[in-house]
C-alpha cells in the first residue's frame, strides 16, 4: 500500500496532489529548486528536499536527483503531476527499476502515445477515426511539401514528440511550409530531443473536445464525460468547461465510448485524456492522448463529484475502480479559467513580485493557486499562477459565477490575463457556446494593457 508519495512537480498541481494525499492519510514529499525556496507547496508537504538551481533542466528535469531523493525519503510512489517528467518513459522505467511506484501508465504506453505518429497508427488499428495526414515522419521539407499537396492546404505541421503547442504551426502554402518546417523541427529537437515532424489536414472551424478516462489494472475502463477546450491561444488552452455546450447528446455518447475503446486498445492504466477535433458536421477525429492528469481536470471533478488524483493513487495501489460506467453521473456545469502572469495585450510573460493577492470566494467557486502575496513570479517556469474554477446548476449560472469571481480576483504587482478572460465571456459567440479553436483569432480584440 502507498503510504508516502513524492511529488515530482511544483506550483498549483503540487499543492493539489498534496491535498488529496492528506485526505487519504498519505505522507507527502516535495522537491524544490532555488526559485521555489519559499513556495507554498514546499511548506505544505510533510518533507521537502532541495534538488538544484532555478533552471528547470537543472532541477525538475533531473531524473537521477529526484529518484535519489525518493530513495532517501523512503517513499512508496512518485506522482509526476503534469508537464516536466509526467510523460517521460525513462523516468517511469527508472522508478520501476528502483521499486518505486510511478503513479501513471507503464513506460511502454508513455513511449507509444508520446510519439504522435505511433499513436496515430495505434488508433487506426483500433478503428478510431484520425485526421487525414502522414503516417510516418516526413524526412525533409521536400517530402513534407509532397504530402501537403496530396492532402491539400491548409495543413497542421506537428512535432511527433511535441506537446504544449511546441512544434505546431498551421501553414497555408508551400512557401510557408518551407520556413515553418525548419523552424519547428529545430525547436522540437531542442525541447524534446526529437525533431521528427508530420503533417495533418487542418480541420477548419473545429472544436477541441477531450474525454477523461480512468482505467485500473483489472481491465475496467470508464470515461468521465467530455470537456470543451476550444478557446486556445498559441495552441494552449485558456478556458475549459464541462460538459461541452456545443455537441449533441448523440455525439457525447459516441465520443465517450470511442475514448474507452481507444484506451482499452492500448491496455492503458491510470488517468488519461483522449483529445479529439470535431468538425462542423460533428465528425470527430483522434488528436492525441495525454498520458497524465490534465491542467483542466477540476471541471470534470466538479460535475462528477470524483477526486481524480485520489483515483490515480487508488489505481496505482492496484485497487479496482469502485464504480461502473453506468454509476458515473454528471451534474451541473463547470468552467475553468487559467490565470497567467502575462500582459493580456501582447501576451508577454509578466514576472515580478506579487504585492497583493485576493482570491474570490463563495459557493461554487474553487481556487487552485500556486502563489500568495509577497511571492515572486520568475521567468524560469510556465507563467500560469492559478486556476479559477466555478460550478453552477446550468452553464448560464456558471458563467455568471465566473464573471463575479473574476471581478473579485485581485492581483497587484504583475500583469495577468484576467482582463482577457473577462472580455471573452462577454462575447455573444461564447455565451452561445460557439467556441471553435480559432475563437480568439476571430473575436478577441484587446483594448487594455493589464489589470
Amino acid at each position: 500500500m502507498i503510504e508516502k508519495v513524492l511529488i515530482a512537480n511544483r506550483g498549483e498541481i503540487a499543492r493539489r496532489i498534496i491535498r488529496s494525499c492528506k485526505q487519504l492519510d498519505i505522507q507527502t514529499v516535495a522537491v524544490y529548486s532555488d526559485a521555489d525556496e519559499n513556495a507554498l507547496f514546499k511548506q505544505e508537504a510533510d518533507e521537502a528536499y532541495h534538488i538544484g538551481p532555478s533552471q528547470v533542466q537543472q532541477s525538475y528535469l533531473q531524473l537521477d536527483k529526484i529518484v535519489e531523493v525518493a530513495k532517501k525519503a523512503h517513499v512508496d510512489a512518485i506522482h509526476p503531476g503534469y508537464g516536466f517528467l509526467s510523460e517521460s518513459p525513462a523516468f517511469a522505467e527508472m522508478c520501476r527499476n528502483e521499486g518505486i511506484i510511478f503513479i501513471g501508465p507503464e513506460a511502454s504506453i508513455l513511449k507509444l502515445m508520446g510519439s504522435k505518429i505511433e499513436a496515430r497508427k495505434a488508433m487506426i488499428a483500433a478503428g478510431v477515426p484520425v485526421i487525414p495526414g502522414t503516417d510516418r515522419a516526413v524526412e525533409s521539407v521536400e517530402d513534407a511539401t509532397r504530402f501537403a499537396e496530396q492532402i491539400g492546404y491548409p495543413v497542421m505541421l506537428k512535432a511527433s514528440a511535441g506537446g504544449g503547442g511546441i512544434g505546431m504551426e498551421i501553414v497555408h502554402s508551400s512557401e510557408e511550409l518551407q520556413k515553418a518546417f525548419e523552424n519547428n523541427s529545430k525547436r522540437a529537437a531542442s525541447f524534446f530531443g526529437d525533431g521528427a515532424m508530420f503533417l495533418e489536414k487542418q480541420i477548419t472551424n473545429s472544436r477541441h473536445i477531450e474525454v477523461q478516462v480512468l482505467a485500473d489494472h483489472h481491465q475496467h475502463t470508464v470515461h468521465l464525460f467530455e470537456r470543451e477546450c476550444s478557446i486556445q491561444r498559441r495552441n494552449q488552452k485558456v478556458l475549459e468547461e464541462a460538459p461541452s455546450p456545443s455537441i449533441s447528446e448523440e455525439l457525447r455518447k459516441k465520443i465517450g465510448e470511442t475514448a474507452v475503446i481507444a484506451a482499452e486498445a492500448i491496455h492503458y492504466t491510470n488517468a488519461g485524456t483522449i483529445e479529439f477535433l470535431v468538425d462542423e458536421s460533428e465528425h470527430f477525429y483522434f488528436l492525441e492522448m495525454n498520458t497524465r492528469i490534465q491542467v483542466e481536470h477540476p471541471v470534470t471533478e466538479e460535475i462528477t463529484g470524483l477526486d481524480i488524483v485520489q483515483e490515480q493513487i487508488n489505481i496505482a495501489n492496484n485497487q479496482t475502480l469502485p464504480f461502473t460506467q453506468e454509476e458515473i453521473t454528471r451534474n451541473g456545469h463547470a468552467i475553468e479559467g487559467r490565470i497567467y502572469a502575462e500582459d493580456p495585450v501582447r501576451f508577454f510573460p509578466s514576472p515580478g513580485k506579487i504585492t497583493a493577492l485576493e482570491l474570490p470566494q463563495g459557493e461554487g467557486v474553487r481556487n487552485e493557486c500556486a502563489v500568495t502575496s509577497g511571492d515572486t513570479v520568475t521567468h524560469f517556469y510556465d507563467p500560469m499562477i492559478a486556476k479559477l474554477i466555478v460550478c453552477g446548476k446550468t452553464r448560464e449560472e456558471a458563467i455568471y459565477k465566473l464573471e463575479e469571481a473574476l471581478q473579485q480576483f485581485k492581483v497587484e504587482g504583475i500583469k495577468t490575463n484576467i482582463p482577457m478572460l473577462q472580455e471573452i465571456i462577454t462575447y455573444e459567440a461564447y455565451r452561445k457556446g460557439n467556441t471553435q479553436t480559432n475563437f480568439l483569432d476571430k473575436y478577441y480584440q484587446p483594448n487594455t494593457g493589464g489589470n
